[in-house]
């Protein structure tokens, strides 16, 4: 069984001013899952969080960014207008449970 969680696209270079959605998939039927933010030199920031389907939470750097999860397995992170201060490192993850 293949089983984890998946980020897409791996890699993404996009124009100041653009759109970009990132999405994070999980195989594990987690109901909470997680987007970051890792700048250099600093550890990761939370951005957004969703407790499950349709219910999502601020995380500590918002300016920027939406987050949309209409499916169990998939939370997509929205750049709404690509700055180069958003230029950094993101990570997703996922949780059996909401603990905060």
């Amino acid at each position: 069984m293949d089983a984890g969680i998946t980020q897409k696209p791996r890699y993404h270079i996009t124009q100041t001013g653009d759109k970009m959605i990132l999405e994070c998939s999980q195989t594990m039927s987690h109901l909470a899952m997680f987007w970051y933010r890792q700048d250099p030199g600093q550890g990761p920031r939370l951005i957004h969080y969703s407790g499950d389907v349709n219910s999502t939470a601020k995380g500590d750097i918002t300016e920027g960014y939406s987050v949309s999860r209409n499916k169990k397995e998939v939370f997509l992170l929205t750049l709404e207008s690509a700055t180069t201060k958003q230029t950094s490192l993101y990570l997703c993850a996922s949780s059996k449970y909401t603990l905060l």
